[in-house]
Formats: C-alpha cells, structure tokens, sequence
C-alpha cells in the first residue's frame, strides 16, 4: 500500500495547525493506517533546532540564509522522516511544506523564484505532497486571529484558548499587511497553476465546517 501525503497551507492565522489536528484525529479514529503528524520547520531534532533558533534571533536574517536554512530543515525532514513513512505506506499530515518557501521567501520576501524553485527541488528530493489544502482568508482578517489559537475540550469540542505571549518570537507574523497580502496572492497562484493538487477553502467559516470539506476530499483518497 502506498503511502498518503497531505499538507495544509495559508498565511499567518488562518487555521492550518486546528485543521491538522483534526484531521489527524479523524484519522487516527477511524483509519488503520499509521498516520504522522508534521510542522515545518521541525520533525527532526536539526529541524526543530532551526525552528528555535530562527525564531530567536532578534536581527533579521538574509534571505538567501533563510532560504537555506528552511530548505535544510526540509531535506533532513523528507529523507529521515517523510520518504521513509511514505514506503510504509503511512498517511503524512503537514502543517506546512515546501509551498511556503516558494510563497515566503519567494513571492513575498522577494527572492528569484527560480533559486528558491532549485532549493526547493534538493530540499525535497521529488517529494510532494498529493493533496494540499489552502485555508485564504484576507490578511486583516486572520491576523486578528493570531493571538488566539484553539484546542479541545473534554467533550471534543473545538474551542479557543490563548496562544503564550511569545511576540518577540513571530518572525512573519509580524510583519505588515502588504507583506501578507503578497502571501495570499502568492498562494492562489500556486492553487491556481496545479489545481488537481489544491483545494482552495474559505478559511473564515466555521472550523468545523472546514474539517467537513476536509475530510470529504481526504476521503476519496482513502477509498480502495
């Protein structure tokens, strides 16, 4: 049986980490396959290192290192992680893939796409994903939304919950709306260019009714 990879992308707020997880636990519950769980950058101990160390630092970073620095974390993710599982015939949820350093470090950042087109096809080694879902929303919008993450109650309930006061550390996130809205345009371009790939979903309905659409197209992947 091969394996299933899914990844969720959108700008800053707009709900990819809450539609993962319950994506994963929807799986995990009614799926026998193994199903991983990733955030990028991270999901390797030199990931999760950059990921920390890239949000710490208070002077910005070039592009061409930030570039490169993602594209590490990526490559060690797909060969120690992503590619293996994938073998195994396991279902790979995302949060995040290599879309978003075309989209950040490209389309909005404003690196030549073509260099971050090679980064990205060393990085990833050929690997990508077979369904990808954008959560677009406008930028005022989701960013009203990023002081504020969900979770869930003891009866399975989605509900908000206070994000940890952590703004010193949100590199992008804190970045003006022209930058983001470069994002969201960059996004449905790519949505756009490979739409057998993509599924472009309001990110401002309900979450539940956004798992709802989820869950049906990631159903008819999983059919035999």
């Amino acid at each position: 049986m091969s394996g299933l990879f899914i990844s969720f992308e959108g700008g800053e707020g707009s709900g990819k980490t809450t539609q993962s997880d319950m994506l994963v636990a929807r799986l995990e519950a009614e799926c026998s396959r193994r199903v991983v769980r990733l955030h990028e950058p991270g999901g390797t101990p030199l990931g999760e290192y950059i990921r920390d160390w890239v949000k710490a630092q208070s002077a910005p970073l070039t592009l061409q290192a930030e570039l490169l620095l993602f594209t590490a974390s990526r490559a060690e993710l797909v060969q120690r992680v992503i590619r293996p599982e994938l073998d195994k015939g396991a279902i790979i949820v995302a949060d995040r893939y290599a879309d978003s350093t075309t989209v950040y470090q490209g389309n909005a950042r404003g690196l030549p796409l073509d260099e971050v087109k090679a980064a990205n096809a060393i990085a990833t080694g050929g690997v990508w994903p077979d369904l990808t879902f954008l959560l677009d929303t406008a930028p005022g919008a989701s960013l009203r939304r990023v002081g504020v993450q969900t979770s869930f109650d003891q009866e399975g309930r989605v509900v908000p919950i206070p994000r940890p006061n952590d703004t010193e550390k949100r590199r992008f996130e804190n970045l003006d709306t022209a930058f983001h809205q470069r994002v969201r345009d960059g996004y449905r371009r790519l949505a756009k260019a490979e739409p057998r790939r993509w599924v472009v979903l309001d990110a401002l309905q309900e979450v539940e009714t956004i798992h709802a659409q989820v869950w049906e197209r990631v159903q008819g992947l999983l059919a035999p």
